[in-house]
């Protein structure tokens, strides 16, 4: 594997930035590409609320708008599709009367995990050539990433339980 070679931490900070620009967009083309192939005619928005909703259980249609950056009246659209499809279900949180809490149901579970499992399998095979050390360190450098920016978009749940851990009792 490369090193990169700079002059002073600024540069090398410039360098992995560049390098980390220059990595993700084909590296997510070729996952939304591969990931389509079993997703069953839903949309990526779909999808992308699925998976947030499988993440994070009782999520109510305030977080899916705010996940996927549109509107209310957009997001909810977008969840009754999923709930017609029999994908997603609502149900009254227990937290407030008022929300209604998100659940995936096992058909919308197993249609992510189908999707899931065929995309990390296409992407073992193109990464099947890398030697082990090369391998290594890829694992380690995603671990990085997840690390500094959460897990699929979602708050890192370190840095939440640290910034809680901060919080006045």
């Amino acid at each position: 594997m490369q090193q990169l070679r700079t002059t002073s931490d600024g540069d090398l900070n410039r360098t992995c930035a560049r390098e980390v620009l220059d990595a993700v967009p084909p590296v997510v083309w070729f996952l939304r590409r591969e990931f389509r192939a079993f997703r069953k005619g839903l949309s990526l928005t779909q999808v992308r609320t699925m998976s947030l909703i499988q993440r994070q259980p009782a999520a109510n249609l305030s977080v899916v708008a705010e996940f996927l950056g549109v509107s209310l009246p957009t997001a909810s659209r977008i969840v009754q599709g999923l709930v017609s499809a029999g994908l997603l279900t609502r149900r009254g949180s227990t937290a407030d009367r008022r929300q209604l809490a998100l659940v995936i149901t096992p058909e919308g579970d197993a249609l992510l995990q189908t999707a899931w499992d065929g995309t990390q399998s296409r992407l073992q095979e193109q990464l099947q050539n890398l030697n082990p050390d090369q391998q290594q360190a890829l694992a380690q450098a995603m671990g990085v990433l997840k690390e500094i920016f959460g897990a699929v978009g979602l708050t890192n749940p370190r840095k939440t339980a640290k910034a809680d851990a901060l919080q006045p009792a």
